[in-house]
């Protein structure tokens, strides 16, 4: 993918040297989130949310400043696939995959980071397999996730996304999708499940899952190594942040599902205008997703590139007149205060 940059010119004062400066726009990053059960019995989902990953990861990985890495994973069929891959997410995603590791941002650099989310999917969905065939077995063969992961290298950012998860960037207030929700009622995924032998019944693939990639989900994928239309590749999105991305949403479908992409960002943009808490936003859209009957668990992440131009002002709060009353004992010995007062 070719990167587009936007440059900033900032003029020499003096007039006889013609020469111009790049100023190259920097994110300065900082996140919230929120989670809720929403009407479901239980919570499948989970998610991971670092800001600074160098200090996370500690000094063998040198990253590109900033470095930020967050993740949702929405489970089905139980919590356990979501639950591992959170837990072991730092294994699958940098430490068993040789992540790439320098100071520079450069397209193989980018490339080698596209190469290792690969595997980092295919990695989590064969240790989901292994524990499926376990003698223990932890982690039940119907137990599956989607995965979206967003990774912030300098100014650049890359998405991956391996089912209906979403990824949302703000643009100058608009809405920009950075993954497609992978469900097999959508035309490049139905004929991609119908050539593997697939079939959709009523949405759902082989009448059963409501989603065309996931991790997970032995049941649908044995024998390994067999081709099967439900897949763990994730579909890739790179862009160079300028300072018109705003702020990225990172959401569950149970978000997607009641609102749209467009609605979601104007939403976190009033609400970073009025109190510049990215936290709070996240919460904001989970409470627009309840008021919207979502009947699904829900999961945000808002990951901020700068702070606001302005904070909105709250407006003054009148003035109120308290009015008091007086018995009619307090009343008479006021009138006879105010008689010998006049009599001065």
């Amino acid at each position: 993918m070719v990167f587009q940059d936007v440059k900033s010119v900032e003029k020499i004062t003096d007039p006889s040297i013609e020469t111009t400066t790049v100023v190259q726009f920097v994110p300065d990053i900082r996140s919230g989130s929120f989670a809720d059960i929403g009407p479901r019995r239980y919570m499948e989902d989970e998610h991971i949310r670092i800001d600074d990953l160098s200090s996370h990861l500690g000094p063998i990985f040198k990253f590109p400043k900033p470095s930020a890495f967050y993740g949702v994973f929405d489970g089905h069929g139980g919590p356990e696939a979501a639950a591992y891959v959170r837990k072991h997410a730092l294994r699958f995603f940098f430490e068993d995959v040789d992540f790439p590791r320098t100071c520079e941002v450069d397209d193989v650099f980018m490339e080698g980071v596209e190469n290792s989310l690969s595997k980092s999917f295919l990695l989590a969905d064969l240790a989901l397999a292994d524990l499926a065939l376990a003698d223990d077995c932890t982690v039940n063969s119907s137990s599956g996730t989607t995965a979206l992961v967003a990774m912030i290298f300098g100014r650049h950012l890359m998405v991956a996304n391996a089912g209906d998860c979403r990824a949302v960037l703000c643009r100058k207030g608009e809405a920009v999708d950075l993954s497609e929700d992978h469900r097999p009622i959508y035309p490049s995924e139905r004929r991609r499940v119908e050539d593997l032998g697939g079939f959709i019944d009523d949405g759902y693939l082989n009448g059963v899952l409501s989603v065309s990639r996931a991790l997970g989900d032995w049941d649908m994928k044995f024998p390994k190594g067999s081709s099967s239309p439900l897949i763990a590749e994730p579909e890739f999105r790179q862009v160079v942040l300028t300072e018109d991305d705003e702020f990225l949403i990172i959401g569950c479908d149970g978000i997607w599902d009641v609102m749209s992409s467009q609605h979601a960002v104007s939403i976190v943009r009033k609400g970073l205008r009025r109190h510049d808490d990215p936290e709070q936003c996240a919460r904001d859209l989970v409470m627009e997703a309840l008021r919207c009957n979502t009947f699904d668990n829900l999961t945000v992440i808002v990951v901020c590139f700068s702070s606001p131009d302005h904070l909105e002002q709250p407006s003054p709060r009148p003035r109120r007149l308290r009015c008091c009353s007086l018995s009619a004992e307090a009343l008479c010995s006021l009138r006879s205060l105010l008689d010998a007062n006049a009599k001065w």
